[in-house]
């Protein structure tokens, strides 16, 4: 079946509905030990059923935005002249890459749903000849090969979780196009899988367009500066003003699990430049806080690192 997320606009309503109305058949006690087992039994996948909803309707906020942005950056300039000539002004979007869907994977029962949207960067044709491009055109290809092996994974587990009929499970793959300037391009993948709880988590995938070659931490600083300890330093700084705003925020910080405690990123840390040149750190769930938290970014303030940078 064809997923169609309005199809379950209603799901949470008529869940609560059939909740109370199991309430009120229990409480009548006119039932036999078998009968009130079996009611149970229906009142705990009701209520799982349920939780399963929630979970749906913070996977639809979490990509709609996303696909919002992307279905703008493929789309439009193949509907309007004008976008599309306005477009072309800007030298990342118009000159070097775009983005489209390489493949769309739906489906969905009452125990499974499955929305995987899987992205490919594409270089451009108009794109300059040259050593750049050449090395524009291999870093692509790797980064569309890596994306189309996770989704591959995530498609070939769900559908092995389909031979559970007892089982409940969602997972989700999404993109969003972060940074579109004139030095940077940055894709961030973002993927969610759920049964029963769920766990999101992100890819970014940064190209320095005047290499061509895919961006590391380490590239945008000067040889032998102490970055990790800076951007480190900079992000507990943030937590903790976080926590000291909203009682609802907790960051692994101080916690009596010393192991817990955020001490450091690395190199392999995930991270991407933004629009306004800095330096964002990405975090996965249950990496620096608790599951309720999701995927946390902090953005380094320029001054930060004005002096280790480039």
């Amino acid at each position: 079946m064809i997923y169609n997320f309005g199809d379950r606009k209603d799901l949470n309503e008529k869940v609560e509905k059939e909740l109370l109305r199991m309430k009120e058949v229990y409480q009548k006690q006119e039932m036999s030990a078998a009968e009130l087992a079996k009611l149970k039994k229906k009142m705990k996948e009701a209520r799982r059923m349920e939780q399963r909803a929630r979970n749906k309707k913070r996977i639809i906020r979490t990509v709609s935005a996303a696909a919002a942005v992307v279905a703008a950056f493929v789309i439009l300039p193949n509907t309007s002249a004008s976008i599309a000539l306005a477009m072309e002004q800007i030298p990342v979007i118009g000159n070097l890459v775009e983005v489209v869907t390489f493949r769309d994977y739906s489906y969905e029962t009452d125990r499974n749903m499955a929305d995987i949207q899987v992205p490919e960067i594409q270089v451009s044709d108009q794109a300059d000849t040259g050593e750049v491009q050449d090395k524009l055109n291999k870093t692509t290809e790797e980064i569309n090969a890596e994306i189309q092996r996770i989704s591959e994974d995530l498609i070939a587990e769900f559908e092995a979780g389909l031979e559970y009929e007892e089982g409940y499970q969602d997972v989700v793959v999404n993109s969003e196009v972060l940074t579109t300037t004139q030095d940077y391009f940055t894709l961030k993948l973002l993927c969610y899988q759920g049964a029963g709880s769920g766990y999101a988590w992100n890819y970014y995938y940064t190209i320095d367009l005047n290499t061509g070659e895919r961006l590391k931490l380490k590239d945008i600083f000067k040889e032998g500066a102490d970055y990790i300890t800076a951007i480190s330093e900079n992000i507990k700084e943030q937590m903790q003003a976080q926590m000291d705003a909203d009682d609802s925020v907790y960051y692994w910080l101080h916690d009596e699990i010393e192991e817990w405690n955020f001490k450091s990123i690395t190199d392999e840390t995930s991270f991407y430049i933004n629009e306004k040149g800095n330096v964002v750190i990405g975090f996965n769930e249950g990496d620096v806080a608790p599951m309720y938290m999701g995927t946390v970014e902090f953005e380094i303030p320029a001054e930060v690192l004005a002096d280790l940078r480039k």
